[in-house]
């Protein structure tokens, strides 16, 4: 009955020290907190919400060097990147289907943000 008891306590024991090394590693590769505050203080804005006539206008107080549209599964529907950046630009979709999508921003100086938008057929 000790054998057991030990071999239990051993494999507890074990895997205690395995969730911790996780976690640690976890820790280890999440980004630095700097990149987080600079990007939150960002002002976008992307009108009209919902998106309504395959169309819709990112009005940014930075500049804006690519922007990039995800469907939520992750397929791209859009991509284009700005030779001259700029901080209000119009997007025109083709004939996006209905449903949530995701639009990244790429700053000229680095920074990312990510922002939902739902899209709504047109009437």
């Amino acid at each position: 009955m000790k054998k057991y008891l030990l071999f239990f306590l051993l494999i507890i024991l074990n895997l205690s020290l395995q969730a911790q090394k996780d976690t640690s590693n976890i820790i280890a590769l999440s980004p630095a907190k700097g990149n987080f505050t600079d990007a939150a203080n960002i002002s976008v804005s992307i009108y009209p919400v919902p998106v309504i006539d395959n169309s819709f206008t990112i009005k940014t107080d930075r500049d804006v060097s690519a922007v990039k549209i995800t469907n939520i599964i992750g397929q791209d529907i859009y991509r284009i990147q700005y030779n001259n950046p700029q901080q209000l630009t119009r997007i025109l979709l083709e004939n996006p289907k209905r449903g949530m999508y995701l639009v990244t921003i790429l700053f000229s100086d680095g920074n990312r943000v990510i922002k939902k938008i739902m899209v709504e057929e047109s009437k």
